[in-house]
């Protein structure tokens, strides 16, 4: 067995910590060199472990994501490690930011503890030999979608059991929408800067319209839906009967979704 590839978990959520903790430590090429549920406890652990990659929240007591990601980009002597960010809905801005401060890979809670271990493994591999790659990208990985599944087909299930009607505008700008943000996680961070542009610009339309588009069709597909089916999707995260999700937030779940289906890696 070769050189392991040492980690740090800061989340402010011991449970998930503890989960992650036991999940990884079983693996035998990691070995979690520290644990922290704040960002000052973090920043601590890094200095003194000077680990290959670090599980990172954005949202902590103390000392946020953002904050940590500022003192790692400030520390010159220290080979930079890599940054895998979890990031919740809602955060959508934030992420933008830390996508600037140079986050490698971005997660979204809740999610598949294999695919997290294969992004690890991916992103440790790509490591330079040499601290000379300080800040060499900004930009977060992009995910790359494994072969075996037709993603257009799955997409198209996963809106027809929905109930999103295929007529619609909204559904032509879902479905583009979901695609891009598997091949591109990133996107999330951007999503009224980059994602609606890029749509809009496909469909010579306007952003704006791509939004409406798009919302019309989450609300189309929540009254006229499939409960059984909308809580088998969304039902972790909220409570379908009150509460529909956002445009992100229902891109970023279906995104999520066939990412794991696919076992990217």
């Amino acid at each position: 067995m070769g050189k392991k590839i040492k980690i740090i978990i800061a989340d402010d959520n011991r449970n998930l910590c503890q989960m992650l903790q036991n999940y990884l430590q079983d693996q035998e090429d990691l070995v979690i060199v520290g644990v922290a549920n704040n960002g000052l406890e973090a920043w601590e652990l890094i200095q003194t472990q000077e680990p290959d990659l670090i599980i990172l929240d954005l949202v902590m007591p103390n000392l946020d994501g953002l904050g940590v990601l500022e003192r790692i980009n400030t520390r010159s002597t220290m080979t930079r490690p890599k940054i895998i960010m979890l990031t919740a809905f809602g955060q959508e801005s934030l992420t933008h930011q830390a996508m600037i401060l140079g986050v490698d890979y971005f997660i979204l809670k809740p999610f598949d503890l294999e695919i997290l271990t294969k992004r690890i493994r991916s992103l440790t591999q790509e490591m330079p030999s040499s601290s000379s790659a300080h800040l060499s990208s900004a930009s977060p990985i992009v995910t790359s979608v494994g072969n075996g599944l037709n993603l257009n087909v799955e997409v198209t299930t996963m809106m027809h059991q929905i109930g999103i009607p295929a007529h619609v505008k909204g559904y032509q700008y879902i479905r583009d929408a979901i695609l891009m943000v598997v091949e591109d996680v990133s996107l999330l961070g951007a999503v009224t800067k980059e994602l609606y542009p890029g749509i809009a610009k496909k469909f010579d339309t306007a952003p704006s319209r791509v939004e409406r588009g798009i919302r019309h069709a989450i609300e189309l597909a929540w009254e006229r839906g499939h409960t059984d089916t909308l809580k088998r999707i969304f039902g972790y995260s909220m409570n379908i009967e009150r509460q529909k999700p956002t445009n992100s937030e229902f891109i970023a779940l279906l995104a999520d979704k066939l990412r794991v289906m696919s076992k990217v890696s």
